[in-house]
């Protein structure tokens, strides 16, 4: 067991324990805006859903029910804009996170095989790359990258941590350059229905695939967006030609979502009210938390998107944990992503209303 264990790096939340020791001492209680859960209801048509299910005795399948295929390829096309997409372009996964660790040990990577992802990223995409014995590397512009050995690129729009948004042209350029060089493009997209300053687009859009999905997965999760994280709900979709291939190895390696959990998605994926209240409530905290950090000496960068805020006081990310548990609010700090974000702090809004106005009360 070790051996696989050493191949991975300390699990940087745990990192964080004396500063959530010092912010839960604070008069008021804690103010969590570090991991980015979810606090809010999960909205009554999905959790009936889940309940109707409820009575599901035998195995569900990997690859889903009809219904839930009907679902996914339905929201792709409504929402994201895509084109002649049938239930072989899609894939239901048991949460992104699952996926994001395990890809490169299912695509059949391994030593001599190269996996890249962007300077400052969700840490998994490396783990993801170590579990296989893979080598791994970060870029600022993907096509700087040598592609020889070059396996799996993950493109990450809106961004974790930063909310940086790619533009249509890039992405555009971005596919085509992974096309010419027989690159694989898995691209997560989790984040893309929390746009504030920006629209974001997938890469499944036919302005930046040009039609085809031939060398295109895009990664969606509900755990966001409908409150799900819970419940362990995301899908894949895109060519045909990966997805097939990874729903065999996951038939063989039991990686199914439950019965109730695929009932729940059927009804999340098929209602939009849900999903722009929830919206609402993250502009508001993301105004009040923006302008409360603004005003304490903060810079925001990029955050045009996403559930967080970039934010720095140009000093060690550590300097500003510690300061801000000081004052009871918990913050991630941004060398979890790389070490170009040492000298940042990544804020979520994943706080109730109440939290939210302690941590401005504070600030101020």
């Amino acid at each position: 067991m070790s051996a696989v264990s050493d191949r991975l790096p300390t699990f940087p939340w745990d990192k964080l324990e004396p500063y959530k020791k010092t912010a839960t001492a604070h008069p008021g209680g804690i103010v969590d805006l570090s991991v980015g859960t979810p606090v809010d209801p999960v909205p009554d048509l999905i959790q009936k859903a889940l309940i109707d299910a409820a009575d599901s005795p035998g195995y569900p399948t990997v690859w889903g029910t009809p219904a839930l295929r009907d679902a996914l390829t339905g929201w792709v096309e409504r929402r994201l804009g895509a084109r002649d997409v049938t239930h072989r372009h899609v894939l239901p996964i048991v949460g992104s996170k699952e996926l994001v660790a395990w890809l490169p040990t299912q695509l059949g990577l391994g030593p001599g095989d190269r996996v890249a992802y962007p300077r400052l990223a969700y840490p998994t995409y490396e783990v993801g790359a170590r579990l296989a014995r893979a080598g791994y590397e970060v870029y600022d512009d993907p096509r700087d990258l040598d592609p020889a050995g070059l396996k799996l690129l993950w493109l990450n729009s809106p961004s974790n941590p930063t909310g940086k948004v790619l533009s249509k042209r890039e992405l555009t350029e971005t596919v085509a350059w992974a096309r010419e060089h027989g690159v694989l493009v898995f691209s997560d997209e989790c984040y893309l229905e929390l746009g504030w300053e920006a629209d974001p687009v997938s890469v499944l859009h036919p302005d930046v695939n040009g039609g085809s999905y031939d060398g295109l997965v895009a990664v969606h999760s509900l755990s966001k967006r409908s409150n799900l994280a819970g419940y362990r709900a995301a899908f894949l979709a895109g060519d045909p030609a990966v997805l097939g291939p990874l729903l065999e190895i996951r038939k063989h390696g039991g990686m199914m979502t439950s019965a109730p959990t695929q009932a729940a998605v059927v009804a999340a994926l098929g209602d939009d009210t849900h999903v722009q209240e929830q919206r609402e409530r993250y502009r508001a905290r993301r105004g009040l938390l923006r302008e409360a950090l603004t005003a304490h000496g903060f810079r925001i960068e990029h955050s045009e998107a996403s559930l967080y805020l970039w934010a720095t006081r140009d000093e060690s990310c550590w300097s500003t944990v510690a300061h801000l548990a000081d004052l009871g609010i918990l913050v991630a700090p941004g060398d979890f992503y790389g070490a170009a974000g040492e000298n940042f702090v990544r804020v979520a809004l994943t706080a109730t209303d109440e939290r939210v106005r302690a941590a401005v009360d504070r600030l101020r």
